[in-house]
């Protein structure tokens, strides 16, 4: 399946057109500062879903679902701080959550979806020794 029928993709690149808007009203002093990193996490989301499923194996691609759910997770500490601060309304804020909460519970789907393909590991990492046969 290409990225660009993903759901999670599609929110998530719907979530970084968000934060663009937003930003776009953010203190020039800020254009370096603030503006770039929530750009910057925004954008990091959608690019490691593409990533990942343009990976070969299921084990990158979790991995680069990872990285998505992190930036996701720093985006929403930025969109709280810029909150704070007065840079972000209370009602853009409360949008911006509502799309970060549903692109999170996507990449979660998403993710638990690829891990049931994985095989199963049977072998412990930790053996359990055989008693002695006693005679």
């Amino acid at each position: 399946m290409d990225f660009r029928d993903l759901r999670v993709w599609d929110e998530a690149m719907e979530l970084a057109e968000q934060v663009y808007a937003v930003t776009s009203t953010f203190p020039n002093e800020e254009r370096f500062g603030l503006t770039a990193q929530l750009r910057r996490s925004a954008v990091s989301v959608p690019s490691c879903i593409a990533e990942g499923n343009g990976r070969d194996g299921v084990r990158d691609y979790l991995r680069f679902l990872s990285m998505a759910r992190g930036s996701l997770s720093e985006l929403h500490t930025q969109v709280m701080l810029s909150t704070r601060l007065g840079f972000i309304a209370l009602t853009a804020a409360a949008q911006l959550e509502h799309q970060i909460l549903k692109v999170g519970k996507l990449l979660q789907t998403l993710r638990k979806s690829l891990r049931a393909k994985l095989p199963r590991n049977t072998h412990s990492p930790f053996p359990i020794p055989h008693s002695p046969k006693t005679p």
